[in-house]
């Protein structure tokens, strides 16, 4: 019994190792990638829950300590991702001719309405009118 008892206790030992060893890489893998560190991703990229994330003290202290801003060290924009004076004129421009588009749709589509809604105003009249014209004039006994 000892030694399938010993046996159970090394398997869980090992698997906790392997866990611990996932969770390691997931973690300095984020980090080096410059992603945010936190419990959810690296829970998500070692495929283990974040409770037992929570339950292993010096995984924590690592996350913790890697989710602090560091002194003098701004986070820095890759220079392929960074924009450009010019490239958010463009942008600033593109989005000024959209607005300008969105505006005369906006007024063409009231007019479309308005128009409607005269149509179906006038019809309306014109249909009551009709019906006050054909009703008789003689009295009713």
């Amino acid at each position: 019994m000892t030694d399938r008892t010993q046996r159970l206790r090394q398997a869980a030992q090992a698997r906790h190792e392997q866990t611990l060893h996932r969770a390691e890489t997931a973690l300095t893998s984020l980090a080096r990638r410059g992603e945010p560190v936190t419990v959810r991703g690296v829970a998500d990229a070692a495929r283990v829950s974040r409770s037992w994330i929570y339950q292993q003290p010096r995984l924590l202290a690592e996350i913790s300590r890697l989710r602090q801003p560091r002194p003098g060290k701004t986070p820095s924009v890759p220079a392929s991702q960074k924009a450009t004076i010019d490239s958010l004129r463009q942008q600033l421009h593109a989005y000024r001719e959209e607005i300008t588009r969105l505006r005369a749709e906006i007024t063409s589509l009231h007019d479309q309405l308005a128009r409607q809604l005269g149509a179906a105003r006038t019809a309306a009249i014109t249909r009551h009118t009709e019906n006050v014209v054909d009703m008789p004039t003689t009295p009713r006994p």
